[in-house]
């Protein structure tokens, strides 16, 4: 799948906000300095886990490639047998997050609210790091929902830099 010209633009972007953070310096007039491109599914290790309360995941990428690279800033999480994927929270776009070699970036799900007794139950999720990518299956068992995972207005957090901060942001967007 090849990059819209929007992510293409917001890449751009990024790499022009890092040159300006770091101290670099841009290209010389007439060229353009690379731009970190679409991080390959076979570089990327994905990983899933409980969330520590009923109906939370926690999800991961790590960059297991050589160079920058970047992946959708929104992780895609679809449900076996369930059409659509998680709403982000807070509402965002797509957009670039970049992660360097060894670098992780880390979100929060939110299959069903507490006590929900609607909705469905589903025995995988899947998880893409971007939507080109097919993504990695997780059982219910893995993200601690032994018994079916129960959907009813998904939601996921964008990624984070931290687990904590993962967490933070699903907590403040589901109040």
């Amino acid at each position: 799948m090849r990059p819209s010209s929007a992510l293409t633009a917001a890449l751009t972007a990024t790499a022009a906000v890092a040159l300006t953070a770091t101290g670099a310096t841009a290209a010389p007039a007439g060229t353009s300095a690379p731009s970190p491109g679409i991080c390959q599914e076979q570089s990327l290790s994905v990983s899933a886990s409980s969330g520590g309360q009923r109906n939370v995941a926690r999800i991961a990428v790590t960059n297991r490639g050589g160079s920058t690279c970047v992946v959708d800033r929104i992780p895609t999480v679809t449900f076996r047998g369930l059409d659509g994927s998680a709403e982000a929270v807070p509402s965002a776009t797509s957009g670039p997050y970049v992660l360097s070699p060894g670098e992780h970036g880390y979100a929060a799900v939110r299959t069903a609210a507490p006590g929900a007794t609607e909705g469905h139950v589903v025995r995988t999720l899947s998880v893409a790091a971007d939507p080109s990518h097919h993504g990695v299956t997780f059982g219910a068992a893995t993200v601690g929902m032994g018994r079916g995972i129960q959907v009813c207005e998904p939601v996921t957090t964008l990624w984070h830099t931290s687990r904590a901060a993962a967490d933070r942001a699903l907590e403040n967007a589901t109040r």
